[in-house]
Order: structure tokens, then sequence, then C-alpha cells
């Protein structure tokens, strides 16, 4: 069973549908093979079909190292010390090939087979190092636990990340680990030779560290990476012979990375100045072994690169598009909730209001009819404020369903915002309240829609002072334009005495602030240092411009009137 964690073919667009890659992974390592071992002399000791029997038996097994890593690995390990008793030239390939397939298993696999291939590969690689290379001491220990280890290491760091492809190769990591493995093929690739050019050892070491730097601007930087890769491809093919193949292999994967990204028209002209880099390292002065089929041979080797660079990037561009159509998808459904959403707000609404109407409508009309039978005194005012109370309430209703079938009539009132403010205070003096209503004259001439926002506030704030301060609270009401902007002000003395505040939902100052906000403004509530609390709103007059367009207010009707039209 696969132990928890992300998909790996949900970060790579190469999925592991279709063969196409696989033989291009094959491919590869057979090229590879052949430019490491072309120049090693094995072709001069041996005959061309073994060489070629070699070169297939450690490249082809890399085809399969996405569906069967362990298998991959357990041959490679396997193969490499068969060929290190050979004394082939092949086990310089597969050290560099057994690492790939760990790494690979160490990204895909769990931890019960990662573990018995990482010891196979610490055993092969001290097998193939102290014989017939060097004799293992306290300090050449390192090297296999390094092969083995570091693949393991670099497989579960890419295997991590929960992110999106695109989160996860922003990461500099990245580079470092290209330019940790560049370095390692080189390395691993020369270091027995380093004594045997006309460079001193640590020139020679030096020299092939800083050519597999180069492989860590691969990513960020491939044009870059081409053109240096290709001039220390020419050096070393002059200065530092033992490094020419193995700086020819890294240059050809470079050009792999630069045609997955660059148009046409420019791979194009990398293909044929890697094709001359190539020729001038391989044939160099021996022309007469030029031959039509050699010639061949090096076009499609420096072409196999730019195909799979190509096939990867092609995966890339059509999985980049599938993640923007998914993500498209899911914005589109999202959106059809909403508005099925808000159609069943609607219906709700309507619903609503069909029933308070109804039995609010009754109530004013019994309340006008019984107001004939108690023509005066308190009875008759009483039914009056009742009358006039359920018609605002109609009203409101009538304002309310507008807003939920058309969310742009939000901020648009049923009533003067004047008369809403006045009518307001009146209510709360009649309630108790010592009310102070200061108006400015420029107040009346703002937008419409900042009217109806400082009428509600108003009506919010006066309702809170009712019922947090209690009756005989003195309030102050102020509204006034200054600098650009609708200054609207709800301030009250301390409490006449102790009293008990009623229950509150909590959302008053809130709905406030949220309406504030809605036209750019701001709203502010708290004490005011004498015992008692101001409300302070801004309203621009500018932003209200561009909410919504003034209209002409509604014309009052006679009652009788408007709860027909209501019902």
């Amino acid at each position: 069973m696969r132990e928890p964690g992300p998909d790996p073919d949900t970060f790579f667009p190469m999925r592991s549908r279709g063969p196409v890659l696989d033989i291009c992974l094959a491919a590869a390592g057979v090229v590879l093979d052949l430019l490491i071992s072309g120049k090693s002399g094995q072709s001069g000791t041996a005959p061309w079909w073994v060489a070629g029997a070699f070169a297939l038996l450690a490249g082809v097994p890399l085809g399969f190292v996405r569906r069967r890593p362990f298998a991959v690995c357990l041959h490679q390990a396997i193969f490499l010390v068969v060929c290190d008793q050979l004394g082939a030239h092949t086990s310089n390939t597969l050290q560099i090939l057994l690492p790939v397939a760990v790494a690979t298993l160490a990204y895909r696999g769990t931890w019960r087979w990662i573990a018995p291939a990482a010891v196979l590969t610490g055993v092969a690689t001290a097998i193939n190092l102290a014989d017939p290379g060097i004799a293992f001491t306290a300090g050449t220990w390192y090297l296999p636990i390094g092969m083995s280890a570091v693949p393991v290491v670099i497989g579960r760091y890419l295997r991590s990340p929960i992110e999106p492809v695109s989160e996860v190769e922003r990461r500099p990591g990245l580079d470092l680990l290209l330019a940790g493995g560049g370095v390692a093929f080189m390395v691993l690739d020369t270091w027995t030779e380093w004594d045997s050019g006309q460079l001193p050892v640590w020139a020679a070491g030096w020299f092939a560290i800083g050519c597999g730097l180069t492989a860590g601007l691969v990513r960020s930087l491939p044009a870059t990476a081409f053109a240096l890769q290709a001039l220390l491809v020419l050096l070393a093919d002059q200065n530092a012979g033992f490094a020419a193949n193995s700086m020819q292999g890294l240059f050809l994967v470079t050009l792999g990375a630069f045609a997955m990204r660059a148009p046409w028209s420019w791979t194009a002209a990398a293909y044929l100045i890697a094709s001359g880099v190539t020729a001038l390292n391989i044939v160099g002065g021996e022309l007469s072994h030029v031959t039509p089929p050699r010639v061949a041979a090096l076009l499609a080797m420096v072409a196999a690169p730019i195909v799979i660079g190509r096939y990867v990037g092609v995966r890339r561009a059509a999985a980049d598009l599938e993640l923007a159509m998914a993500e498209e998808a899911r914005q589109l459904t999202a959106e059809r909730a909403r508005a099925d959403l808000l159609a069943e707000r609607e219906r709700i609404a309507r619903d609503v209001h069909d029933i308070v109407a109804h039995h609010v409508g009754a109530m004013v009309l019994r309340a006008g009819a019984a107001q004939y039978a108690a023509p005066s005194g308190p009875v008759a005012e009483a039914l009056s404020d009742i009358r006039s109370t359920g018609h605002q309430v109609l009203e409101d209703l009538r304002g309310l369903l507008n807003v939920l079938r058309d969310p742009d009539l939000a901020h648009l009132p049923v009533a003067d915002p004047e008369e809403v403010v006045r009518d307001a205070v009146e209510r709360m003096n009649a309630a108790g309240l010592r009310v102070e209503l200061r108006l400015g004259p420029e107040a009346e001439l703002a937008p419409l829609v900042t009217r109806a926002s400082a009428a509600r506030i108003v009506q919010e704030g006066l309702t809170n002072v009712l019922k947090h301060a209690g009756p005989g609270t003195s309030a102050v009401v102020e509204l006034a334009v200054a600098g650009g902007s609708l200054g609207v002000n709800v301030l009250s003395g301390a409490p006449p005495g102790p009293r008990d505040a009623l229950p509150s939902s909590g959302q008053g100052i809130a709905g406030m602030r949220e309406r504030a906000r809605a036209l750019g403004g701001d709203l502010s509530a708290g004490p005011d240092g004498a015992g008692g609390w101001r409300l302070a709103a801004t309203l621009p007059l500018e932003r209200a411009d561009r909410v919504g367009a003034e209209t002409p207010s509604r014309r009052r009707l006679p009652w009788w009137r408007e709860e027909s039209e209501t019902s």
C-alpha cells in the first residue's frame, strides 16, 4: 500500500500514462553510456556489438524506472558489480544511473523498498570504487554512503511539498539540487583521471566541480547555461580531455532543458550549435573516420534531447491548460451555487413579504378605523402611531424585497432620508429621550445614497441610545458636510440613573460600520469620557456618486393608497 503523501503526478505534468517518455528515458540512458564509453577505449578493446550490448543493458532499464524503480535499482546494482569485475567502462555509466533509480524510488515508493535499494547501492558503489580503484580508509567511507543517501534525500525532498508545481518550481532549493547533481556527475565520472591530463590534480578537480555547478543555471537561465557549457566542452576537449565526454553529456541535458522552453527558431539555432560543438569534441582532427553513418548517428544523438525537451514542454503546457480549465469550472460551479442561493433568498423574501404585509396591512386598516371611534385623547394618538408604524413597516418590506431582487438597489431608500431622520427623532422623543437634531443645510444637497445611509445610521444609533441608556437621556444628532464628506454624529449623555441594559444582538454597530465601508467611509463608536456614548461616521460624497446615481425621492401617497399598492 502506498504511504500517505502527495500524488507525484499532481506536481509533475509528465504523467505515467503512455510509453513515449519511457522510450525517451531508455534512449537517453543508452546515449549516455555511448558518450561516456566512446573515448574511454572500450570500443578499441571489444567488438562494437559488445559495446552496444553493454550500452543497451545499462540504458534500456532506465525506461522502466518510473514504473518499476526497485527492479531497476536491483538490475543496475548487480550489473555494476559485473561490469566492475569485467573491467568494462560501462560501470561509470551505471554509477550515474543507479543513483537516479534510487532517487526515483525514494520519490515514488515506500521505505520498505527504499531501504534495501539504498543498501544495495552503497554495496555496489563500494565494490566499484575499491576494486580496482582506491582502498577504503577512514577518510573514504563516505563515498558509498553518500552515493546511496543523497539520492534518497533528494527523492524525499521532491515528494514532500503539498503546493502546486508552480509553487514548487520557484524554490531555489531545486537549483541547488541541480548544481549538486551536476558536481556529483562530473566528479564521479572523472576523478580517476584527474592525474592523467595536463592540469594538476587540484586544478583538474576544481575544473570538474566548476563544470558541474553550471547545471544549477539550467532552470532559471537555460540559454546562459547552454552557452557556458558549449565553451566548457570545447575547452575540455583541448586542455582537459578527461572531462570532455562528461561535459558533453551535461551539455546535451542542458540542450533538452533549453528546447523545452525556447521557440522553434532558437531551438533550431541551438541544434546547429550543439551539433558543431559535439562534432569538434568527438571527431576532433580525425577527419578520415568521418562517414555518413557516423554523421547521422551524431545528428540523431544531438536531436534526442531536443525531442525529449519539446515533448516535456508540450505536456507541461497541456497540464497547465488542464489546471486552468479546472479552475474555471470550479469558479463557474461556485457562481451557479451563488445564483441558486440568491434565487432561494428572493423566494423566501417574497413569502415573508406576503405573510407580514397581509397581517400588518390588516392591523393598519383596523387602527385607522378605530380612530373614528376615539377621535381624540391618548387612545387616538396610540392608534395613529400604530397606523404610521405599520405603514413604515410596509415600506421597509417593499424596499427589502427590491434589494433582494436587484442588489444595485441596495442603497436606494423608499422614503426621503431627511424625513426618516426627523421621524426617528420624533419617535425617540415620544419614547422618553431628549433628542436635539442639528441638520446642516448643505447636508440636504448630498447624494441620495449618502443621505440614505446616514439616515439608517441615525436610526440605529438612536435605537441603541434608547436601548442601553433608557428614557430621560439627552442626545444630539448632527449631520453636516465638511471636507468632501458627510459627517454623522450621535452623541448621548450619561444615563439619568442605574438601569439594566436590554438584550442586544451585537450586530448593530457591525452593520453600521459595514454600511459606511460600502461607501468608502468609516465609523467609530465608544465612550466619550463623560459617562456618555459617541457614534461618529464619515461618508465620502465623491464615492457615493459612483455607487449609485441619485434618483428622486418617492412621493408620499395617502396611506390608504400605499396600503393597497403594497398588498
